[in-house]
């Protein structure tokens, strides 16, 4: 639902319709070309989430108390409300796939849960149509790059991730693919990596990384930092040998 409010309604259609579905507030106004430009990506993914989220346009030039109140500084600015309270915010102009990005972190949408089902199954097939249906998700490419790695086809792998090398997943199976295909793998590294031994993977990967160029160096500390995303900072495995390759580097 997307929906002009104003004031004195602000309370009833935002904060207590946001403890039943979450509510999106875009401040705007009509003379702000980047709230213009903004607006439309916003609609759009509300409109996709029908039902799952509500989208709430605030006029700050007629509710300038109601922009005070929340703090609104520049325009364009959108909250989302969850219970009562804003739960992600952003302001200024964003392109369409972060308006996307944000959405899916308060409510996904079909695109996303298919995507998430897909990694949790680890199936191929599937994991290959969310590449086709949301060819911008890195988590997804990482998931289908991880299979293709697996089983030797490196240049296929490449090409799904090298563009998401921004990502840490991404840029250290990028950074494997390339180490294959340079036939320059640290020694059992990736086959452990693949069986779940993460221990034996950077214990290889760092004695690897003891003798290497700097070239290789960097390689080998960008799959290392994928381990470690793997893993979650807080496991011990991955605090320790974050210690060990900080030594190393520097």
């Amino acid at each position: 639902m997307v929906f002009e409010v104003e004031q004195g309604e602000f309370e009833e259609r935002v904060i207590s319709r946001s403890r039943e579905v979450p509510v999106v507030v875009d401040f705007w106004a009509g003379w702000c070309a980047p709230c213009r430009a903004l607006g439309p990506a916003l609609e759009r993914a509300a409109v996709a989430r029908e039902g799952r989220v509500d989208l709430a346009k605030v006029d700050v030039d007629r509710n300038q108390q109601l922009a005070q109140a929340f703090g609104v500084q520049g325009i364009p600015a959108v909250k989302a409300f969850r219970e009562g309270r804003v739960a992600a915010e952003f302001t200024g102009a964003v392109a369409p796939a972060e308006v996307e990005r944000f959405f899916d972190r308060i409510v996904p949408s079909d695109r996303q849960l298919a995507a998430d089902a897909a990694i949790e199954a680890g199936d191929e097939d599937a994991l290959r149509a969310a590449t086709e249906s949301d060819p911008g998700n890195p988590r997804v490419a990482a998931a289908l790059a991880r299979i293709l790695l697996s089983r030797g086809e490196d240049q296929a792998a490449l090409s799904l991730v090298e563009a998401f090398e921004t990502d840490f997943m991404t840029a250290g199976l990028a950074a494997r693919a390339r180490l294959s295909l340079a036939d320059d793998e640290p020694g059992a590294a990736f086959d452990s990596w693949d069986a779940g031994d993460h221990a034996g993977a950077l214990e290889d990967l760092q004695a690897a990384l003891a003798s290497a160029g700097e070239e290789r160096r960097e390689e080998l500390r960008r799959v290392m930092i994928a381990i470690f995303t793997e893993l979650g900072p807080e496991h011990q495995l991955a605090r320790e040998h974050r210690r060990r390759l900080s030594a190393a580097l520097y």
